[in-house]
């Protein structure tokens, strides 16, 4: 053996020399399945698993059903038992609730599970996954995150979750009707629901919360959260925040049109916001009408101790157009505001100029605060930015073959290389819509260069392509 051979033996051989906690971690990113199949690499690797204390399962792995429940028998019995585990990672897609489910969650919180992330795929048929609320006791569990058509409370009667430990929790397409959900919840500080259906009314009261975030909702809920710092409403309608003494940043965002002239309208605050450090509102309506607007100054009224304001364009402009309500309003209500900020939503909207009435609102009672007035230019400059460095990032996966869909797999090599190029077209369009004073387009496109070389590589391999090579 020469010294090439044994410098190539010794360099292959870094990863096994690893501690186990270490290579644990590099392998918590991949699923179970194929954590399992590096246990044929070497001895060192054959009972590597056996440990893992992270558990990705997912059905995708599988192509039915049954073998995948097969997989998680064998595996779970095979594991180490003496190992706990930290996180299990489960996506499936299935009727009701499969037997593998309690399987993989009974398995998980008798061996002190601390995170849980469980995802509902959507199907040909609209299935729900039921999980019986006994499932969801535990004593250890600190973050849980459900996506996905599931209910947890098929009987309304059903008790609540006793999760003592559990500081995060994120609901997403998730149904219940178990009003006092979080009650057994007492050290809960991160709460986000997006597209739920808890109850048609129904109480957020837990004196620990920190961090709310609503999305995409349509029940009427009442807030009680003296330990609140961080709010966010994005779409959901009938929020009444009743306490929030603590509050100090807010991020609210409605349409005018989810609203019917009977309901409430804006967000309903309490008048004890002292702390409030940062606001954003957006607020889009093309429809006059005097009752929500007055419902808007309301709810700005609220916001006098904002430090930071942020508003969008199209909020100011409708609140503009009333003159006759914004005469009525005797003084600026922003007292401790250092920095007022106006950004444009759409690009339908053309550019505005502000009153001498609505400057007075807004900056009357805090003239030495700053004003910035973003450009349609800057927020179409941002949003090219942010499309091109994602298209970057997903091109990037393509490339390391990080990302395997099941239509990729239908695809010849060429038609995956056709796809890649295109992206690299797409990306090509964005970054010529960034303006070359821009602080970031020289990086971009260094980078963008880096993944214009690897595509022409690829396609300088594929013979059948060569004639539709891209171009620099």
């Amino acid at each position: 053996m020469d010294l090439g051979e044994i410098t190539e033996n010794v360099e292959g051989d870094r990863l096994s020399n690893l501690p186990d906690d270490l290579i644990h971690k590099i392998l918590s990113f991949i699923s179970i399945k194929h954590v399992v199949q590096t246990s044929a690499l070497s001895s060192r690797w054959r009972y590597i698993w056996t440990s893992m204390p992270f558990l990705n399962f997912s059905t995708k792995d599988f192509p039915r059903l049954p073998r995948f429940s097969k997989f998680v028998t064998r595996l779970l019995s095979s594991r180490n038992n003496q190992s706990e585990v930290f996180s299990v990672d489960l996506t499936f897609r299935g009727k009701g609730s499969p037997e593998f489910v309690q399987r993989i969650l009974d398995y998980a919180f008798s061996h002190n599970v601390q995170q849980l992330n469980i995802t509902c795929l959507p199907g040909r048929v609209y299935y729900v996954g039921e999980f019986p609320p006994s499932l969801f006791s535990s004593q250890s569990l600190k973050h849980l995150t459900m996506t996905g058509r599931i209910q947890t409370c098929p009987i309304p009667a059903a008790p609540t979750w006793v999760l003592p430990n559990l500081t995060t929790l994120n609901l997403s397409f998730y149904d219940d009707k178990c009003a006092a959900l979080f009650s057994n919840c007492p050290n809960l500080k991160n709460l986000t629901l997006k597209n739920c259906s808890i109850f048609n009314s129904f109480h957020i009261h837990h004196s620990g919360l920190s961090s709310l975030t609503l999305e995409n909702g349509r029940d009427c809920v009442k807030v009680v959260t003296p330990q609140l710092k961080n709010l966010t409403i994005k779409y959901w309608r009938g929020i009444h925040l009743i306490s929030a003494p603590n509050l100090s940043s807010l991020r609210y965002t409605d349409h005018y049109c989810c609203y019917k002239d009977n309901d409430d309208g804006p967000l309903l605050l309490p008048t004890d916001l002292c702390h409030l450090e940062k606001v954003d509102i957006c607020i889009d309506s093309s429809v006059d009408n005097e009752a929500y607007t007055r419902k808007i100054f309301c709810l700005l009224q609220q916001l006098h101790c904002v430090k930071f304001l942020t508003l969008n364009l199209e909020l100011v402009k409708f609140i503009s157009s009333s003159q006759d309500l914004i005469s009525h309003q005797p003084t600026s209500p922003f007292v401790n505001l250092k920095s007022l900020k106006i950004y444009p939503v759409t690009f339908l909207s053309v550019g505005v100029t502000l009153s001498s009435e609505i400057q007075s609102y807004l900056l009357g009672g805090s003239p030495s605060a700053a004003f910035t007035l973003v450009s349609h230019e800057e927020i179409r400059a941002v949003k090219n930015v942010t499309s091109a460095r994602n298209l970057m990032n997903e091109l990037h996966d393509k490339l390391k073959g990080n990302i395997e869909t099941d239509a990729s797999h239908a695809l010849t090599e060429h038609e995956q290389l056709r796809r890649k190029y295109n992206m690299v077209e797409m990306i090509n369009k964005e970054l010529t819509k960034v303006p070359a004073s821009h602080q970031d387009k020289d990086k971009l496109r260094a980078r963008f260069y880096g993944l214009l070389v690897e595509v022409k590589t690829l396609f300088s391999r594929d013979e059948p392509a060569t004639s539709s090579q891209p171009s620099s």
